[in-house]
């Protein structure tokens, strides 16, 4: 099925591993263009070079806490492209556990940086013909768990806020959508770490997962690019679940 990408300029922040890596891969693979940044300058480089070889594609390192630095990005995309049809607000501090420093970072990274993408982007979504905003959160979100606190918090945060944006942009035709994954494993993922570092708390996880498994980040970088389509053009102000059936809550 073509999803209607082709040409479309999609932005990612956290591009170069995991659930954003995938995502990437998956708009370049629609024929979608696409930029991306991370922290990270040798990751972004490395990434580009990669990723060059499936369409066109720009990385650029920087810290999406930093609100200037991110708006500079957005802008700086823009011009080079030519426009924005879709934003994809997808890193996370991961800033799980205690303390002030945890809470601090999960704003500002997980909640804010989602705020200044959308409103930086915002005056060339609405110029787009078929303009999307899809944020990744997370069941952690949806449920109480193991990270509850500052980083299920803010995730829950997130759904609120988008599915806000959902209502109010809806006369001008914008989409907003979020995704919530469960349990991803990729190498150097937070759950390779905890395998490596905490096997009992890594065998709970697992224990959890009805599948017998964790999900990869290509079963989530679908959702995204789905609702990033034209085609997803009736869907708007949903919370997408992707965990294999992890959590046991019902969405009504």
């Amino acid at each position: 099925m073509d999803l209607g990408l082709t040409g479309k300029v999609a932005l990612v922040t956290g591009g170069t591993k995991g659930i954003g890596r995938a995502i990437v891969e998956g708009l370049l693979a629609e024929g979608a263009r696409v930029a991306f940044c991370a922290r990270t300058a040798a990751d972004v480089e490395k990434a580009e070079q990669e990723l060059s070889a499936s369409g066109e594609v720009a990385g650029t390192a920087l810290d999406v806490g930093d609100g200037a630095a991110l708006a500079n990005w957005v802008a700086a995309s823009a011009e080079r492209f030519g426009g924005i049809d879709v934003v994809v607000a997808n890193v996370s501090a991961l800033a799980i556990g205690p303390g002030e420093q945890n809470w601090k970072a999960s704003f500002e990274v997980d909640l804010m940086h989602t705020v200044r993408l959308v409103e930086a982007a915002m005056p060339h979504l609405e110029r787009s013909s078929s303009p999307s905003i899809i944020a990744v959160s997370s069941v952690s979100g949806r449920e109480i768990d193991f990270a509850d606190g500052s980083y299920g918090v803010m995730k829950a945060a997130i759904i609120h806020y988008i599915s806000g944006l959902a209502y109010d942009l809806a006369p001008k035709g914008i989409r907003a959508n979020v995704v919530s994954p469960g349990n991803t494993y990729f190498d150097g993922g937070v759950w390779q770490n905890i395998e490596q570092n905490n096997p009992e708390l890594f065998a709970t996880a697992m224990g959890l997962n009805p599948t017998g498994r964790m999900g990869t980040p290509e079963e989530t970088a679908y959702a995204v690019v789905m609702l990033a389509s034209p085609r997803a053009s009736r869907i708007s102000g949903t919370n997408l679940v992707v965990d294999g059936a992890l959590t046991k809550g019902v969405q009504l």
